[in-house]
């Protein structure tokens, strides 16, 4: 919600209604989510370019990555946080807020798609072999002495690569303020949209425990928590599991790519079978549907034909753990509303919490991963790896993300709000702003006659 810094007082009436008018009458000055978003982007692309950058120093690496990349997230929030929860504030409407979540995840995985084309050509040009690995190399000293391989190197290639990085990161960084730019000047946020008058504010602390003792919320962030560990433990093993389970090493960034267009091209159908079938139907269907495949890639001997199919298929699932729980989201604010007339404001909460979650479960992701992979033996850059790393990765991507997907299917089953109750509280919503609406009007009435 805006910042609003009153330049006027509140001022005591002997009519009750009149103060919330007079409230309302005081001049504000105000600080919009686009506004933030605008704010934030230049200094997130400093920092994002800073991430590729390797100094030229000899010992502190480790800090330098570690200060730019929790710069870069803390920045990437300030925008994805007001970006997120402007779609309360475009429309009243249930349909038209699930068709802008429907245009914004369709466009935000194209975003992901064309980052992933951009930096995979342009780091794709400066070719980077494997390192075959000694037969000396054991499994618990396979790190420090690959690391020992990998500084005997032509150092050529790395600074060919390290220049690669850069420029994908200085394009990817141009787009990033273009988008930021389009969406400050094209969209405005209409907090009529979204609020019901009140004339009794609630602090940010005591909206905090309002929402986070809201039942339906926490089932939802509860079963999106796990789904979306699952797909992101698919995503981020899923190169390693081409590369060196299956053997396709130079297929993987191809496989990746069919998965984020296949997720781009069903985005659109989830929304029109979200809104045919309801939401908790298309969660069950678009989410679960990606099991049978992540057991057969895994159970079947290598093939390419079946690797790509595999690939769409999990793309067709991602669109749908990408679209419907943001879509639900603004279901649950409504919901909340009712059940709070009085306490108004709290959508940068609702909204910021589900980011929050989500950046949680991809550093969980990438912890389970790093462990898993590193207690097996993996090596960096190995021609091949450990059969006890192609066991993991088999893992990772197959027998952990369809369990994960399970936990989360049982706890959107304990989610309350289903199509019934949702056209329920949209009617109850719609009464309860023509009823503020009336009163505000009666108080319009009552302050011109007394002024």
């Amino acid at each position: 919600m805006p910042e609003h810094h009153w330049t006027c007082g509140s001022r005591e009436s002997w009519a009750g209604g009149v103060v919330t008018q007079v409230l309302h009458a005081c001049e504000a000055y105000t600080v919009s989510f686009p506004q933030r978003i605008i704010f934030s982007t230049p200094f997130a692309v400093i920092s994002y370019f800073l991430i590729w950058f390797v100094p030229d120093i000899s010992r502190g690496q480790v800090m330098w990555y570690l200060v730019f990349y929790c710069i870069f997230q803390t920045l990437v929030t300030c925008f994805h946080v007001p970006y997120s929860a402007l779609t309360m504030f475009i429309s009243r409407e249930q349909s038209e807020r699930d068709s802008a979540t429907a245009y914004r995840m369709t466009v935000e995985v194209l975003g992901t798609v064309l980052g992933t084309a951009i930096q995979g050509q342009i780091v794709g040009t400066v070719i980077t072999p494997c390192i075959e690995s000694p037969p000396f190399i054991g499994k618990t000293n396979s790190s420090v002495a690959m690391e020992e391989l990998n500084m005997t190197r032509d150092t050529g290639s790395l600074t060919d690569t390290r220049n690669a990085y850069m420029i994908a990161a200085g394009v990817i960084g141009g787009l990033y303020i273009l988008c930021a730019v389009i969406l400050s000047v094209g969209v405005r946020e209409k907090r009529e949209s979204s609020e019901l008058h009140s004339d009794t504010p609630v602090s940010f602390f005591h909206g905090l425990k309002l929402v986070m003792n809201h039942g339906a919320y926490i089932k939802l962030i509860a079963g999106f928590l796990f789904t979306s560990l699952a797909f992101m433990l698919l995503e981020g093993n899923f190169a390693l599991f081409c590369t060196y389970t299956l053997g396709f090493r130079n297929e993987f960034q191809n496989i990746l790519l069919a998965i984020m267009l296949s997720a781009t091209l069903t985005i659109p159908l989830w929304q029109w079978f979200l809104t045919r079938f309801g939401k908790k139907t298309a969660v069950y269907v678009g989410i679960s549907s990606a099991i049978p495949f992540l057991i057969m890639v895994v159970l079947l001997d290598s093939n390419l034909i079946i690797t790509y199919i595999v690939a769409v298929a999990a793309g067709i699932s991602v669109a749908a753990a990408f679209l419907l729980p943001w879509s639900m989201l603004p279901d649950v604010i409504d919901d909340f509303k009712l059940q709070h007339p009085d306490s108004h404001g709290h959508e940068a909460i609702f909204f910021s919490f589900y980011v929050f979650f989500t950046k949680f479960t991809s550093g969980v992701s990438l912890g389970i991963s790093t462990l898993s992979l590193d207690f097996a033996g993996y090596q960096t850059r190995g021609c091949s790896q450990p059969r006890e790393v192609n066991v993991t990765l088999k893992m990772l991507v197959s027998a952990v993300p369809v369990g994960l997907i399970l936990v989360g299917l049982l706890l959107f089953k304990l989610y309350p709000i289903d199509e019934e109750k949702r056209r329920k509280n949209k009617k109850a919503l719609q009464d309860l702003r023509e009823e503020s609406n009336s009163s505000s009007e009666s108080d319009n009435t009552e302050l011109a006659s007394i002024v």
